[in-house]
């Protein structure tokens, strides 16, 4: 199997820290060398362990944006 690569290129924002460190983490990582994208998944506290997550690419980030408005919205 392949190697990961990985590299985070911006820290946005911590969502939830677990009792063991692990973080619930939004930032922008470049995986395989190819452009960033926004990144939701749980990192060990050294990012050399992370959890399955989901990446957005910019229009996906914005249109995930405007739902969590109107839902908010209400």
């Amino acid at each position: 199997m392949a190697e990961l690569k990985f590299e985070i290129v911006e820290k946005l924002g911590v969502l939830s820290t677990k009792s063991n460190g692990w973080r619930k983490e939004l930032n922008l990582v470049s995986w395989n060398e190819r452009d960033a994208k926004y990144d939701l998944r749980e990192w060990n506290e050294d990012y050399t362990r992370m959890s399955k997550g989901v990446t957005f690419t910019e229009e996906e980030a914005e249109i995930l944006k405007n739902i969590l408005e109107d839902e908010f919205d209400k």
